[in-house]
């Protein structure tokens, strides 16, 4: 991170945490270490990694590093491991839902596959994960938080005086406080060029209101059936996610599991690997991103296959067009690559619309460009 983009990023952060402390001064002195030990390095095997690497608070939360995958997956601590997933944003993921299944439909969560419900146990995930910050156990954790003198001092003083003799205890009020971190406005400011044109403060250009239409439009795109969660387009804190889950037809990330390791036959079953699932029709299913910050955080999907957020668009836009054209991916020049899992696929949902043309696409693109947080708004220009 620049010095810039970390002066850019602590601004907005001092204030996050000022506003929190008028409200709860223990959950601010929470959130402070947990700020701490979300930029920690040394929680990681080789020192060299932390909460930030792989969600960066300077480029939407999400990893900015190439990691000789063009992005798709993070590099872990040992330099030599990726993964098989695309680093979600850490943006907005405090509105995510408990995990649950609602009305037939499942729900909420973290992760891709929903598998923790609370962000202090996402926190828990990476530290001890072999591919990521690759600690060898919670007690090897908690011999590095006792390395740190200020660790000792604010965890006796926020928890208990015993709550570093124990490291399952220890680890616990580590993820809590990095829940605490991630829970504050920092990570969720609601100020886009969208949230200001809600309040009067921003007019909206041509291309982009007519992205809006389309977007909030049952006629032309359904886009909001998926990427709404108010019950009203125009709704503060709108999250552009209902933290459903669907198939979509995701092909296979072949480029990465060359690099990875991973066969190119495997089939990541997404919401069927949650431990919760059982049910053979929820294989192939992830849940539906935030669209905040989504112009700045690619690439996309739940393995990082697209790099452009128009291919996205381009993409969906392939089940309703019968153009010969609309059946190549721009990025490869080729077809469309089959679904990696082709069964429970959501055509229903899919197949909601009439064909887009490219000034539509474009429309579309340019109003999900608007729900960038105005810290990243400079990142625009580089997308």
């Amino acid at each position: 991170m620049t010095r810039l983009n970390l002066l850019l990023c602590t601004i907005p952060l001092i204030t996050a945490i000022s506003q929190v402390q008028a409200a709860d001064p223990t959950q601010t002195a929470k959130a402070e270490l947990g700020r701490v030990l979300f930029f920690d390095v040394n929680l990681s095997a080789n020192r060299n990694q932390s909460c930030a690497t792989c969600h960066d608070p300077g480029n939407g939360f999400a990893d900015p590093r190439d990691n000789g995958v063009a992005g798709a997956a993070s590099l872990g601590s040992d330099n030599i491991s990726v993964g098989d997933r695309n680093a979600p944003t850490a943006s907005y993921a405090v509105f995510s839902p408990l995990f649950e299944l609602k009305n037939g439909k499942y729900q909420g969560g973290q992760f891709h596959d929903g598998r923790v419900n609370t962000l202090a146990e996402q926190a828990m995930g990476p530290p001890t994960n072999p591919v990521e910050m690759a600690m060898a156990d919670k007690t090897a954790i908690l011999q590095r938080l006792l390395e740190n003198t200020t660790y000792q001092k604010s965890f006796k003083a926020l928890y208990s005086p015993e709550v570093l003799k124990d490291a399952e205890q220890a680890y616990l009020a580590m993820a809590d406080s990095i829940e605490a971190f991630e829970s504050s406005e920092f990570f969720s400011p609601f100020d886009s060029k969208y949230d200001r044109y809600l309040k009067g403060e921003y007019e909206l250009t041509a291309r982009e209101e007519l992205g809006r239409t389309l977007f909030f439009s049952q006629q032309f795109t359904n886009c909001n059936q998926c990427h709404q969660l108010q019950t009203r387009p125009g709704a503060d804190q709108e999250t552009f996610t209902n933290y459903q889950y669907f198939n979509i037809g995701t092909p296979t990330n072949t480029a990465l599991r060359t690099v990875n390791g991973v066969s190119s036959d495997h089939q990541d079953l997404g919401l069927l690997d949650n431990p919760a699932v059982t049910d053979p029709a929820q294989a192939g299913k992830f849940k539906v991103p935030t669209l905040r910050n989504i112009a700045v955080t690619g690439p996309y999907m739940h393995n990082g296959v697209f790099q452009d957020l128009r291919t996205v668009v381009l993409f969906y836009n392939k089940y309703n067009s019968r153009s010969a054209k609309r059946q190549i991916n721009p990025e490869t020049a080729t077809q469309w690559q089959v679904p990696e899992v082709p069964e429970n696929i959501a055509l229903k949902e899919l197949e909601s619309g009439p064909a887009l043309d490219n000034k539509r696409i474009d429309a579309l693109v340019a109003f999900m460009k608007t729900l960038t947080d105005q810290r990243y708004e400079y990142l625009l220009e580089k997308n």
